[in-house]
């Protein structure tokens, strides 16, 4: 015999518990149903075990069943369920708030800073360093030279990091610190936190006896940290990673990256707008894993502004002497004055003693979840960096929103499919939905078109035409799969496309609507355009 005791959302009247019950005794394994309407629960018990999905599919749309307080065994009326978060960054904090708003007591656990990587040494500060290298660069160079007289700007990297760790501190402070000390139901402890067993936490604090947590619920948030290649000598050099680049006092005479992908070419590329001699080896391309022309074309812009960009090219060795990294390569030694890592990062599991409570890992560490954030044990989830989902803080956030329905009774999942991805160079990257090569490779057939930037009234009236829109659609039906954008704005741009890709929209629906006139994103209409007719042969802004 099954029993159980949940919560009920949607009654208006004692006359509600009735349908309810009568409801719920349609399903054949119910062997009592009995609903109180003044306590808002329903007590149920079944000759085998029902899922939450399957309650409530029996249930009129109005009703909801979900998981009570005193459906734990830890728990009773008066005691809400308690989960236990390790981590404070995106995933952890939007969980905890969201289990919070949904009756539950939480504790929090973090080790370091409070905030995690986005806020602390992540997307706020190298956004806020980007953008300053970008103001920067115009001053010194943009397409309106001949009419407003350029000059060579000075840079105060002292005022410029002070600026940016004011914003760093404050954001902080605001979204995480402010947050976190104001709800009652939401408990910080600063220490390390590793499990005993599936149902309890060890939290060792900087200082005191370790904290013996039990919990009806865990959330592994813990993030993630820079990953670093096996090259000779280099762990006997004092190597910057982005941790350290963001936070520098200077800005180095020479600087080489060994990176390919988006933390590499984001900060390669402020270096380099801030007065350092950049050089950037890529093992293979850049972004070889997207569509090719995405590389070309980011590739020709940094070659383009002085940024040495060394394709196909490893580092054998690195020394230190003298102040200098030397850098042994198959075409000869390179000398910098900072060298910067950013290859790519790896989940923050391995102290974790994730085996004591059996939670499944894959080969690089990162927690193995579904759509649900569930792990491989019951009542665990896990969400953001340390798992095998997109390193993004908006998909954390996300799946921590969800992963907190499901620990508190709910049923949420997250769909990834059309999940948009902006590179913050200049011009920008962006992306959404499937390449024509993931398509392909899905057995999906395909049909693109690629639209030059010098086809779009805005990208003409800026005087910049670096880039290209693509369009990836279905072969026959035309329904929109995906889209590649490299321009100036590309971050703007693409939020629209994964909007259509989610509404299931064609090429030919994106072409007919209403798109302002000189804005970035009328491109996305241009580009639809191209499927059915000659774009240069149409008048501006023509329907």
């Amino acid at each position: 015999m099954n029993e159980q005791t949940l919560s009920v959302t949607g009654m208006t009247c004692p006359d509600c518990a009735g349908h309810i019950e009568k409801a719920l005794r349609k399903l054949p394994q119910i062997t009592e149903a009995k609903v109180m309407y003044s306590q808002g629960e329903a007590r149920i018990a079944s000759s085998g075990p029902l899922t939450l999905a399957q309650l409530n599919v029996a249930l009129p749309a109005r009703y909801r069943l979900a998981l009570s307080a005193s459906s734990s065994g830890n728990t009773g009326p008066d005691k809400p369920l308690k989960i236990a978060i390790i981590g404070t960054g995106g995933a952890a904090m939007a969980a905890a708030l969201k289990a919070v708003e949904r009756g539950a007591q939480v504790t929090v656990i973090e080790r370091g800073v409070v905030g995690g990587t986005c806020v602390n040494i992540g997307c706020v500060p190298s956004k806020i360093m980007i953008r300053a290298a970008h103001v920067a660069h115009l001053r010194r160079h943009s397409p309106f030279d001949d009419g407003i007289g350029s000059s060579m700007p000075q840079i105060r990297r002292d005022r410029l990091l002070a600026q940016q760790q004011g914003r760093v501190e404050e954001l902080r402070h605001a979204k995480y610190e402010g947050i976190l000390d104001g709800n009652p139901n939401i408990t910080l402890l600063h220490g390390d936190a590793r499990f005993s067993d599936a149902r309890t936490l060890t939290v060792k604090p900087s200082e005191g006896a370790e904290i013996r947590l039990p919990f009806d619920r865990c959330l592994i948030a813990s993030g993630a940290h820079p990953a670093l290649p096996p090259i000779p000598g280099l762990s006997d050099t004092p190597y910057w990673t982005s941790t350290e680049a963001l936070v520098s006092e200077t800005i180095p005479a020479r600087l080489t990256v060994i990176g390919s992908s988006v933390v590499a070419v984001e900060l390669a590329q402020a270096f380099a707008r801030l007065g350092s001699k950049v050089t950037l080896l890529a093992r293979n391309t850049l972004f070889f894993r997207e569509d090719p022309a995405i590389g070309e074309a980011l590739t020709a812009a940094f070659r383009d502004e002085g940024i040495e960009v060394r394709e196909h090219t490893q580092a054998n060795r690195v020394a230190y002497q003298d102040n200098t990294f030397v850098l042994s390569t198959a075409s000869g030694d390179i000398h910098a004055d900072r060298l910067l890592i950013a290859t790519g990062r790896v989940p923050n599991t391995a102290d974790l003693a994730l085996n004591r409570a059996g939670i499944a890992t894959d080969a690089r560490g990162a927690i193995v979840i579904d759509q649900g954030m569930h792990t491989s044990v019951a009542d665990i989830y896990a969400a953001g960096d340390c798992t095998d989902q997109p390193q993004f803080v908006y998909v954390a956030a996300a799946a921590g929103t969800r992963a907190a329905v499901n620990m508190t009774g709910g049923e949420a999942a997250l769909d990834l499919t059309a999940m948009p991805a902006v590179v913050f160079t200049d011009p920008q990257l962006a992306r959404v939905g499937l390449s024509e090569a993931e398509a392909q490779l899905a057995g999906i057939e395909t049909d693109s078109r690629a639209l030059s930037l010098d086809n779009v009234p805005r990208a003409l009236a800026n005087f910049d035409t670096r880039g290209f829109i693509k369009l990836v659609a279905e072969a026959g039906s035309g329904r929109l799969l995906g889209a590649q954008v490299v321009a100036g704005e590309a971050g703007e741009v693409i939020q629209t496309a994964a909007i259509a890709i989610r509404a299931r929209l064609t090429v030919q629906d994106l072409a007919d609507q209403l798109f302002p006139y000189l804005t970035m994103v009328e491109g996305l209409k241009l580009a639809a355009q191209t499927f059915t007719k000659d774009v240069k042969q149409l008048s501006c802004c023509a329907g």
